[in-house]
């Protein structure tokens, strides 16, 4: 299971009534996507709601994919945004706590970790295979990202 399908949105429950309508807990479930990218009843939410979800918006559902928002750019960026953050050296508990404050979503820091953890092995095998071919430049660079990401 994918790290998006663990990031959760922040006062659903609220959100839900204020945009009078029910939107699965899941960030990036379809109908989420589908109410974020249409912007149908946002204008019902409060200011500081509606900045957080306008941000959220145009972060990561801001692409020019005939799919979009079901085209995968928004977990990619998502990821991406989650890693930037670990390259910050922040560890899951800070990351939760910034998405948090960022976005108004939320994920348990332990599916966090498993997401930090899943990412150093993939790397390790990435580098043993670089070894293997004779890669010798690429396999340092990903034993640097590796140690990076460890940290």
């Amino acid at each position: 299971m994918a790290i998006t399908d663990k990031i959760y949105v922040k006062n659903h429950r609220q959100l839900s009534s204020q945009l009078e309508t029910n939107i699965p807990k899941g960030a990036f479930k379809g109908a989420t996507l589908d109410m974020l990218f249409q912007g149908e009843g946002l204008e019902k939410l409060d200011d500081a709601t509606r900045d957080r979800v306008l941000e959220f918006t145009e972060d990561f559902l801001d692409c020019e994919c005939d799919n979009n928002p079901y085209c995968g750019c928004p977990e990619r960026k998502f990821i991406q945004y989650l890693l930037d953050l670990r390259a910050q050296g922040l560890g899951p508990d800070a990351i939760v706590d910034v998405m948090t404050d960022d976005y108004m979503v939320y994920a348990y820091p332990g599916d966090v970790l498993s997401f930090l953890d899943s990412g150093v092995r993939t790397l390790e095998a990435a580098e043993h295979l670089a070894n293997v071919d004779g890669a010798v430049d690429k396999r340092d660079e990903i034993r640097q990202a590796k140690q990076d990401l460890a940290r």
